[in-house]
């Protein structure tokens, strides 16, 4: 495993989620603030909108296609992927908001950097090529 590598893939990695973090966040505040759209449904046409932009940017420039594998299949396998990391980011929002009473804040920084973890682990498992040079460890 080459570490070099690795590490340049999740800086790559973390570049194309700030992009999709403020597509998501820019489209669901122009709903919101412009169109008078309920938050609700706003974050849910941005958080589509974030995951298909990050779906062709992670797919072009941080993990490469696995050849055993059709684009409808990696694209659903994706989706999955991403909404498990936002039921991953709900649950640890209510935990540390709701229960524990922590500020919403510092809850979302750590739950952002937990599903940032999941993400990438995640993708790397099941959508980058083996023969990327770069596995994980076994």
């Amino acid at each position: 495993m080459d570490i070099k590598k690795l590490v340049s893939q999740f800086v790559k990695f973390g570049l194309v989620g700030v992009i999709a973090f403020g597509i998501d966040y820019g489209i669901m505040v122009a709903l919101v603030e412009l169109v008078q759209m309920n938050p609700v449904v706003a974050s849910a046409i941005s958080f589509t909108v974030s995951v298909v932009f990050n779906y062709y940017a992670s797919m072009r420039y941080v993990f490469t296609h696995r050849e055993d594998m059709s684009k409808t299949k990696e694209f659903i396998i994706f989706v999955i992927l991403s909404v498990i990391g936002l039921g991953i980011n709900t649950v640890l929002m209510y935990v540390g908001v709701d229960l524990l009473v922590i500020s919403y804040l510092l809850v979302k920084l750590f739950a952002t950097a937990v599903v940032l973890v999941w993400n990438f682990v995640s993708r790397k498992i099941w959508l980058d090529a083996p023969d990327a040079g770069y596995e994980l460890p076994e």
